[in-house]
């Protein structure tokens, strides 16, 4: 197991002092503790069992012992508490903290409350992206060029034992995900990543840690990492010709057995896909893209599994296998390093094999306790070096534009995504054959608090505007395709029987804490066109696939077999959402340049940006052709 580095005296004393004070450390696990049954924290509750003596129940008895297994997923790059897009302490409604830095100090709470010896801590996936802070060390001073990671450093120094990879471990390229794996100090297992040669998985499937309670037996426990298939769509450009994805359970089914086979008492599974079986991506591929529920139901001897992927808070669930009646655990610790999953496994010994005798789970909140000195003082340098590269100014901005109401009204944000999207594929596509076509873009309202202001613009102002490291393409669809295309976009808003006025919950379907099953924001689309305007309206006082009126290019109604050059990004394009037609239409642009790269070189070249100059109403909700009224 990997130790943290020495930090300096201060820090040194700082970190005694919380770790080692009794009444502290009590404190600490007693505050963040949350609900301990269902699938929401109902709130602040005692930690159960949070004062077992090291070991756990039956210390004295050789044959029962207790093993907590720890557990982070969707960590996306967040060492601190820290947004850096507003370039101040991260907070939102619900009161949540992030990080890495304060999952340390309920590790180390916890380490010194169950015992060391008996405590594992795993993750379950999506590392290396989603913050300027995993950006730059992937893009700006690629890992690639010889510096560490900090999310390798910070999870070395807090002492992983294994994790999964996600699916966006793999956003960076291969070289990338093999300079992180050979830089952590623990192994990033994956079953189901498979290489197209050998037909054998292209990392660590899973690994067995012997665990050494003292005075019994030592337990071997077997660690599986999957990944969701989703991949092979998401970051096909990455993986095509060289990996492929089978299902959770299929792979499940080949390794948790050989696992048994090779001595593990217990099994626990990291999984970066979803516990309520789904798909974005429809019937893509023919493995569902969230599958933690069936792994447990559908694959024998496997006790707890870790979930990732779905961002969702489950703090204790029980899923019965099929095939055997036992009760798989399975728990999942929001995302960002907001909680920290704690699996409790009470074993009992028989016949030479461990086995588990009962579980519970609860989730740690990362909101009540202090960050981790040792992790401060380790990154604190990468820190400022991104701060100082997001606070950079590269050009100014005439007039504010602001992403808060994109999702039910046309705004200068999206017209401006657009602009850019429909600007490079133009110009990369001069001298084709596709030349001469239009061009139209595709942008989602996917962060409501994307803004740029007024003034001076900086990269984080720019990048804020587009916070996933999507990558632009151009396809080309007829002018059927792109009403088909828009009629799916518009199914995300609710049927309605007048004009208002309304909320804005009150006429989508967005996911929400209330409607989870919701479409969420990133699959809702809008259209725009570059040279001459796209225009039409949503008739949401209409049955989905009824809704697009008016659907016109340059003033004229859209001709139904005239070809369109889309702009589109890589997730869409490789049938993220199950769009219609473009997963099958032809590619004429793909460069493999990040769209939020691309924002901030236009804003950079241009130097200003006059919305003026691209943004106009385009589209419009109406109710029976009358315009609906949104009242925020």
């Amino acid at each position: 197991m990997a130790h943290k580095p020495t930090p300096t005296s201060d820090a040194k004393t700082a970190h005694a002092a919380l770790l080692n004070s009794e009444v502290t450390r009590r404190r600490l696990l007693g505050m963040a503790a949350v609900g301990t049954a269902g699938t929401a924290a109902a709130g602040i509750v005692g930690s159960p069992s949070a004062h077992a003596a090291p070991d756990g129940p039956g210390r004295n008895d050789a044959h029962r012992r207790r093993l907590t297994v720890l557990g982070t997923t969707d960590l996306h790059g967040n060492v601190f508490n820290w947004d850096y897009f507003k370039d101040a302490e991260y907070t939102d409604s619900a009161g949540n903290d992030i990080g890495l830095a304060k999952i340390s100090t309920l590790v180390s709470a916890m380490r010194t409350e169950r015992g060391e010896r008996t405590t594992l801590l795993l993750d379950a996936g999506d590392t290396i992206q989603g913050t300027p802070l995993a950006y730059y060390y992937a893009k700006i001073d690629p890992i690639t060029g010889g510096h560490v990671h900090p999310m390798a450093a910070a999870m070395n120094a807090i002492g992983y034992d294994a994790a999964a990879m996600g699916n966006h471990e793999f956003n960076y390229g291969l070289d990338t995900l093999q300079t992180f794996v050979d830089q952590l100090d623990f192994p990033l297992l994956c079953a189901n990543a498979v290489d197209d040669f050998t037909g054998q998985p292209a990392y660590e499937p899973y690994v067995i840690h012997t665990v050494r309670p003292r005075g019994a037996r030592p337990i071997k426990v077997g660690i599986l990492g999957l990944v969701t298939p989703g991949v092979a769509i998401w970051d096909k450009a990455n993986v095509e010709g060289i990996l492929h994805f089978p299902g959770l359970v299929e792979q499940a089914q080949v390794f948790v057995p050989q696992m048994k086979r090779r001595g593990a008492d217990i099994v626990i599974v990291s999984a970066h896909s979803g516990a309520d079986t789904s798909s974005s991506y429809g019937d893509a591929l023919p493995y569902p893209e969230n599958a933690a529920t069936l792994v447990a139901e559908q694959v024998p001897d496997i006790d707890a599994i870790l979930v990732g992927h779905a961002h969702a808070e489950i703090v204790e669930r029980f899923v019965t296998n099929t095939a055997t009646g036992t009760q798989v655990l399975l728990t999942e610790p929001l995302r960002w390093g907001m909680r920290l999953s704690v699996m409790d496994l009470d074993l009992v010994e028989e016949r030479g094999r461990w086995r588990v005798e009962s579980a519970r789970a609860h989730l740690l909140n990362a909101n009540s306790v202090p960050q981790d000195p040792a992790i401060v003082e380790i990154l604190t340098a990468d820190h400022e070096i991104v701060r100082d590269y997001v606070n950079s100014v590269i050009g100014t901005n005439l007039t504010a534009m602001s992403a808060q109401t994109s999702r039910y009204e046309d705004t200068a944000a999206m017209d401006f995504i657009n602009h850019v999207q429909s600007d490079a594929v133009t110009q990369a596509l001069a001298g084709t054959p596709e030349a001469g076509l239009p061009v139209l873009s595709i942008a989602a309202p996917f962060n409501r608090d994307a803004a740029i202001p007024a003034g001076e613009v900086t990269v984080r102002d720019v990048a804020g505007m587009y916070i996933f490291d999507n990558t632009l393409l151009a396809i080309t669809l007829t002018g059927a395709e792109v009403l088909a295309y828009l009629e799916q976009s518009a199914a995300y808003f609710k049927q309605v029987s007048g004009t208002g006025p309304f909320a804005p919950d009150d006429v989508t379907n967005a996911v929400t804490p209330t409607a989870p099953n919701g479409t969420p924001d990133y699959n809702y689309d809008i259209m725009g066109g570059f040279t001459a305007p796209l225009t039409y309206d949503i008739d949401i006082a209409q049955a989905p696939g009824s809704r697009i009126v008016g659907l016109s290019y340059d003033g004229v109604p859209i001709d139904t077999a005239q070809r369109f050059v889309i702009a589109i990004n890589n997730y869409r394009q490789s049938g993220g959402g199950n769009f219609p037609g473009v997963t099958t239409a032809p590619v004429v642009y793909n460069a493999q340049v990040e769209i939020r790269q691309l924002i901030i070189d236009w804003v950079t070249a241009v130097g200003q940006i006059d919305s003026s100059t691209f943004s106009a109403t385009d589209w419009r909700l109406v109710a029976n052709g009358e315009p609906v009224i949104i009242q925020a």
